[in-house]
């Protein structure tokens, strides 16, 4: 389902007016009865919750929506602080701001529940340490949140739902007319209608070079190949160790993601924290309430690499603003040139970890040191990742 078709994206404005036009021809004049297909009425919430993600309404101040911080004309990510320190999102109050990057919405919808597999190795949920099993915990976090949306409560969020009578409409026709009689389911069908718009074929078009590549429909550039080789090579990087899901005959609608936390040894990126005034370290996974093995701090969950290219800045914390130091961070533990232990946006040496002890070592100092043809192949690769809205 490709809600807005080949619409070009531009700016977060023209989805809402696009959101709203749709919404007033679906949801109002074929709201869903009990008789129709479950994919039909899936269709009816995706449409519910393309409204309700563009609406600034669901923010204590009307300032704010889900689209601020994941803009579809960005990646799905908040480039609102492009180019200044701002790497995390500022909060619907103009002034709280957090310590870690705004991921990306595009293609979330593929990550696992959480879980511990029988390998003893937690994988997947949503945000930065996988505390939202879903999709839709996830969409109910930020309305709440006092450093993001900060509404008061579920019921203040209801009231703030019913001021709007379309939605009255919509809700009571999908998810039944008592709907607004319990705060509590009231707010899970808000969540659960967001999260089956960010289930729709929108936010994961599977459209980009790559793709057309593996249907025949693009021929790679010499250099694009190469680091596709390089990509997937297991002997000359190691970035299909956590950065491929599927097998290589399998990779129609890969992610490129395993889902599994890691810590690669980012460091504190000091530029925030002087202005956000936090003073702990990031505990990563430590941080999800089902998890309480110190083995566990400063992994956080490998990101899809789809749209990375324009997805920036890069790591959780936003400390990375080129995707080329991105490949070269990586390349530092396998280089013993001193020109490589070197961060090229600061021209100093590459900062220690914020947390050392956890490091994920056998996965970060695997292969052998890439050159700069290498890197910049690798790079060239992983902008073929790049959605054909982007292009």
């Amino acid at each position: 389902m490709n809600i807005f078709g080949d619409v070009t994206l531009r700016t977060a404005s023209v989805f809402l007016l696009a959101s709203v036009a749709l919404f007033n021809i679906s949801a109002v004049n074929a709201v869903p009865t009990p008789s129709l297909e479950s994919s039909q009425v899936e269709s009816q919430k995706a449409t519910l919750g393309q409204q309700l993600f563009f609406d600034v309404n669901l923010s204590q101040n009307r300032t704010q929506s889900c689209a601020s911080c994941h803009a579809p004309d960005k990646g799905f990510s908040d480039h609102r602080g492009s180019g200044t320190a701002l790497a995390a999102s500022l909060g619907d109050d103009g002034k709280s701001l957090g310590d870690r990057n705004a991921p990306s919405a595009s293609y979330a919808a593929f990550s696992p529940h959480f879980q511990k597999t029988s390998e003893g190795v937690f994988k997947g949920g949503q945000f930065w340490d996988g505390r939202a099993d879903s999709l839709a915990e996830q969409a109910g976090g930020p309305p709440l949140n006092p450093g993001e949306m900060g509404l008061a409560n579920k019921a203040s969020t209801a009231a703030r739902i019913q001021e709007n009578s379309q939605y009255q409409v919509a809700f009571k026709g999908i998810y039944g007319d008592a709907i607004f009689e319990d705060a509590d389911k009231a707010y899970a069908a808000m969540s659960d209608a967001i999260a089956a718009f960010e289930e729709s074929e929108f936010f994961s078009p599977f459209d980009a070079k790559y793709d057309r590549y593996l249907r025949g429909e693009y021929q790679l550039t010499p250099q694009e190949d190469l680091g596709r080789t390089l990509f997937f090579s297991q002997q000359f990087t190691n970035c299909n160790l956590c950065h491929q899901l599927r097998t290589l005959p399998e990779q129609q609608k890969e992610t490129f993601s395993n889902y599994e936390f890691h810590n690669i040894g980012v460091p504190v990126n000091t530029a925030l924290r002087a202005i956000n005034g936090t003073t702990q370290l990031d505990q990563g996974l430590l941080n999800h309430p089902d998890v309480d093995d110190v083995a566990q701090r400063g992994k956080f969950k490998t990101p899809t690499l789809r749209n990375v290219a324009v997805t920036g800045p890069y790591m959780h914390n936003g400390v990375f603003t080129d995707l080329r130091t991105v490949i070269l961070f990586y390349n530092k533990y396998n280089s013993r040139s001193v020109k490589r232990q070197i961060n090229p946006e600061t021209g100093e040496q590459w900062r220690e970890p914020e947390i050392a002890q956890t490091l994920s070592r056998k996965e970060l100092e695997t292969g052998p040191a890439l050159d700069d043809k290498r890197i910049d192949a690798l790079v060239a690769f992983l902008k073929t990742l790049t959605d054909k809205r982007y292009e």
